[in-house]
């Protein structure tokens, strides 16, 4: 429940201090054990409240019946096939979502563990697009003290709460250990991709310990920041008067999530590795054909710490060591025995039973002294593979191999370069940490926000030969059989000057060494739209959340912009159902912008997205070729400039067919044909027809550049037209009405109107509108969208009447899209209003974030009602904060200086600006940058 405080009073600072005793944090001030004075922090004995859904009106309800039953259909229909569906509102998880969330594990791509701020081990996400929120209740660390003289003796797990059955009479099982942490003097620090968690006297009150979690995200570092694992190191202080033995424990059960562990045929393994680095290898057969994961536990033996492991031991009474023998042993003595590296491999585990290992590491700590020990994890699953069988290898086995003993490997080099990811990971936050303009509560959300980077079902792999693909999707899956797909054989695409188009990968044959020497460099990129929105680079949202990856690893977003290129002249003609109308259509058509690279075969089977026919949305193909020429600018990459042209100029006559009263300006077609799928546009529209505006001129901005001066003519002329039709149509004189239709929402104030605007000044490219009226159209959202909903705390709604009513025609528009509301603080920087833009944005964080909201950190939803219900945990489009970043970053110098119109450098010639390819220009920069071997440019019919 929030609290009555949460709209009325404002924190701008969280310094640890309030969380952990001075002279505490002075023991901790060397080697990185101190949390940073910039941190989301919570206590460890918060109270982690059930988080409560949204749910639709009965209004609401009658006009979706139709979609419902539909979608109801389709789901069950995928389950008979052992599928998914992308979308399924009617299945819901075990584990009901809490605010219990914190610091993902591991870097981006290869499966990820979230860990929740108590400790947990959650949010198992091994498989692609599987996601099980369950706790694996064994995988815990604990601690052991004995002191000279042994009157004081303490033995605990390092997580608070009762764990069930606890106490119960000869139980063998994990509730039989000591759950003694009350939790009230600890404390939880997060600052992504590290957090902190400092026990201050408990359970002993003369040792103080800080637990130090450590990831390998890196920005700009293409290779540790795929590899799957993490460090765990541990900082004990004596503050007593006596030497203190203390022994650290690590337990993990065989499992990847769920009831995984109960499957059978498990092995453990112990290991003696260099460098001190010692540990047990689980060996885990995962179900329904999916690749085989290996994990690593490991300790790093020094001079002071010893390392002893329990390559096996069960939950119930009759396994060969039980739990509670293991607890018993560890209170007695404090390690295992050192013969149990000659073990071997275990005997495989059998159905129902549960195979777990342990790690101890055991230091003696002097009165008043320090000491420090590392335990690491990893987990190795070389191949990712989706459920209609392509499979490819992750992007860490480029640098380990694809051996299930590169999990050793991996925990290894964890241990041993941990304090290298740690430097490069400061060298890179503490110039905006030491920023003293920001406010403090951005300075941490920003970098929190990146968990999605890995707990949002991130794959990424090293890339694999583009012609075997080609030769793959040659054939496509119909009914569980595959079938030659006439739609994947070469085209002829006149529109381009007669270039042979391979529609299936939407790349010339020729070109294939060029691509795959990108891919090569930084691999090939997906993340989930969000986990309960099962699509791989869902692009509409995409175009929000790219900011970050442009920002912190341009050449990944580089090459999901290739992906999209290719994908763009490519066509897959199966028939599809839309389930909103229930009408048929083709999944992919040519020259429109996929809304997603699929679910269950990325990259080959596009558009898993079935609600509505996405190839009549008005946003996908103007959010391309912004993303496009914002990446083209950013970068200044002209081989990119040159790859993704064609798909650039593709996309944009694809629109043309939108124009129906030839204005210039595209229509939406009366339902739901763009982001906000759920909230009708009639006519002309702010959202779209902005877009569009800014898609004109960053398309001619980029033939310009590239050379293709009778394109950038075609696009003056649509501007030229369009642009003052917007304004005629739209323009109220206070703001851009919703559209131009006669529907008691048409006139509504539109948090995201100036969508367009936001990208063009994010570009560097010249205003669409004068400053008048985007000054005044941003005044009118935060004073309607964002001061009206309690007073600013909660984020911008989407919609509002002009009265000060918030818009209720549909879900969507009386939602708070989170990401939408960064965007839209950014669009606010750009236009010099930054203290409006940050109390826009801090809404945000109050509502979601602080300790007084609802509990959405570290699964920030695509937005929440006005009383707190969510919608879609853990999703995608919150990664637009970083939009916000780059708008603080670009040099006033550039923001306020007069630009003259882009459009003016654009001299029309007599020629018809419909006429063919102008390529002169743009073959010289390809034959310069050796892209394509030119053959893009040349016709081989």
């Amino acid at each position: 429940m929030v609290s009555g405080t949460l709209f009325h009073c404002r924190k701008n600072s969280w310094p640890p201090q309030e969380y952990i005793p001075r002279n505490t944090l002075q023991l901790f001030d060397f080697d990185s054990s101190a949390p940073p004075e910039q941190a989301w922090r919570r206590k460890l004995n918060s109270h982690a409240n059930l988080l409560k859904e949204f749910s639709i009106t009965f209004r609401e309800a009658i006009k979706m019946v139709s979609l419902g039953v539909r979608l109801w259909s389709y789901v069950r229909q995928e389950a008979s096939h052992g599928r998914k569906a992308p979308i399924d509102p009617f299945t819901r998880g075990i584990c009901k979502p809490s605010a219990s969330q914190g610091v993902p594990l591991g870097g981006m791509g290869s499966g990820s563990i979230s860990r929740g701020f108590r400790g947990e081990f959650r949010q198992w996400q091994i498989i692609p697009g599987v996601c099980d929120g369950s706790p694996v209740m064994a995988n815990q660390f604990s601690i052991f003290i004995s002191r000279d003289g042994g009157s004081k003796n303490y033995a605990s797990v390092l997580a608070p709460g009762q764990h069930e059955g606890l106490g119960k009479a000869g139980d063998q099982g994990i509730s039989s250990w000591g759950w003694n942490l009350g939790g009230q003097h600890s404390t939880y620090h997060a600052l992504f991709p590290r957090a902190w968690t400092v026990y201050d006297g408990e359970p002993d009150p003369e040792l103080k310990i800080s637990c130090r979690q450590i990831s390998p995200f890196i920005p700009h570092n293409y290779r540790d920041s795929s590899l799957p694992t993490a460090v765990f190191v541990y900082t004990l202080v004596n503050t007593g008067k006596e030497r203190a033995k203390v022994s650290l424990l690590f337990t993990w059960a065989n499992s990847i999530g769920g009831t995984s562990h109960l499957s059978g045929d498990h092995v453990n393994e112990p290991f003696i590795g260099e460098d001190g680095v010692s540990g047990v290898l689980l060996h885990h057969k995962t179900a329904k054909g999916s690749p085989p994961v290996t994990f690593g536990i490991a300790a790093c033996e020094t001079q002071n710490v010893s390392v002893s492991v329990l390559p096996s031991f069960g939950l119930s009474e009759g396994s060969t060591v039980t739990a509670k023998e293991m607890w018993d042993k560890m209170v007695q003595d404090g390690q295992f025995d050192h013969e149990n590296f000659n073990s071997g491999p275990c005997m495989s585990s059998s159905p129902g039973e549960t195979l777990c290992a342990a790690v101890s590491a055991t230091a003696w700590v002097e009165p008043h002294g320090k000491c420090t020990v590392a335990f690491g994890l990893s987990w190795s699953s070389p191949k990712v593979k989706f459920l209609k069988g392509s499979s490819y290898p992750r992007r860490y086995t480029k640098f380990y191999g694809t051996s299930e003993r590169a999990a050793q490997d991996l925990v290894h080099d964890a241990l041993t370069n941990y304090k290298r990811w740690e430097e490069e990971i400061e060298n890179w936050q503490n110039p905006i940490l030491k920023d003293e303009k920001l406010p403090e509560w951005y300075k941490f959300t920003l970098f929190n926000e990146l968990y999605f980077l890995v707990a949002g079902g991130t794959v990424w792999i090293d890339s694999p030969s583009l012609e075997t693909n080609i030769k793959k999707n040659q054939s496509q899956l119909i009914n569980g059989e595959y079938l030659d797909n006439k739609a994947s054989e070469p085209k002829l695409n006149g529109k381009q000057g007669g270039v042979v188009e391979d529609t299936a990968t939407g790349c010339h044959r020729s070109a294939i060494s060029d691509l795959q020497k990108h891919y090569e460099d930084a691999g090939r990129f997906l993340y989930l739209e969000g986990v309960e929105y099962i699509m791989w680079n869902t692009y509409d949202v995409h175009f929000y959340a790219s900011f970050a990856l442009l920002e912190l690893f341009p050449k990944i977003e580089l090459n999901i912009q290739r992906d999209f290129a290719k994908a763009v002249l490519s066509e897959d003609g199966r028939k599809v159902k839309f389930l909103a109308e229930g009408n048929w259509g083709i999944r992919k058509v040519r020259g429109a912008v996929p809304h997603d690279l699929g679910t269950h075969d990325p990259w080959n089977e596009m558009n898993a997205y079935n609600i509505h026919d996405t190839s009549k949305w008005k946003d996908l193909n103007p959010k391309f070729v912004l993303q496009v020429y914002r990446d083209f600018d950013a970068t200044g990459d002209m081989s990119f400039g040159v790859d993704v042209w064609p798909a650039v100029r593709a996309a944009m006559e694809y629109m043309e067919q939108f124009d129906r009263d030839n204005d210039g300006l595209i229509e939406n077609d009366g339902f739901p044909d763009q982001t906000y799928d759920a909230w009708t546009v009639h006519g002309v529209s702010a959202y779209c027809g902005c877009l569009w505006l800014a898609a004109l001129q960053a398309a001619a901005a980029m033939a310009i550049q590239l050379g293709d001066k009778t394109f950038a003519e075609w696009c003056k002329t649509k501007y030229l037209k369009a642009k003052p039709a917007f304004e005629e149509k739209l323009w109220n004189g206070s703001y851009f009405n919703y559209d131009s239709g006669s529907s008691s929402n048409s006139k509504s104030i539109q948090a995201d109107q100036l969508a367009g605007q936001w990208y063009t000044a994010s570009s560097g490219l010249p205003s669409l509108f004068d400053d008048v009226k985007i000054q005044s159209a941003l005044q009118k959202i935060y004073d309607f969208n964002v001061m009206k909903v309690k007073g600013g705390r909660m984020g911008a709604v989407n919609g509002m009447h002009p009265d000060g009513r918030v818009d209720e025609s549909c879900m969507q528009s009386r939602e708070i899209w989170t990401g939408v509301t960064y965007g839209v603080a950014a669009t606010m920087i750009l236009a010099g209003k930054e203290k409006e833009a940050f109390t826009t944005a801090e809404g945000i964080f109050t509502a979601g974030w602080s300790e007084e909201g609802y509990g959405y950190a570290f699964q920030t939803p695509e937005g929440w009602t006005m009383d707190g219900h969510f919608r879609s945990l853990i999703y995608m489009r919150p990664l637009s904060i970083w939009s916000m970043q780059r708008a603080l970053s670009m040099p006033k110098a550039i923001l306020e200086a007069p630009k003259a119109n882009i459009m003016d450098r654009i001299h029309i010639s007599s020629v018809s600006s419909r006429s063919s390819h102008s390529e002169t220009g743009v073959k010289k920069i390809a034959t310069k940058a050796k892209c394509f071997n030119n053959s893009v440019f040349n016709c081989a019919c």
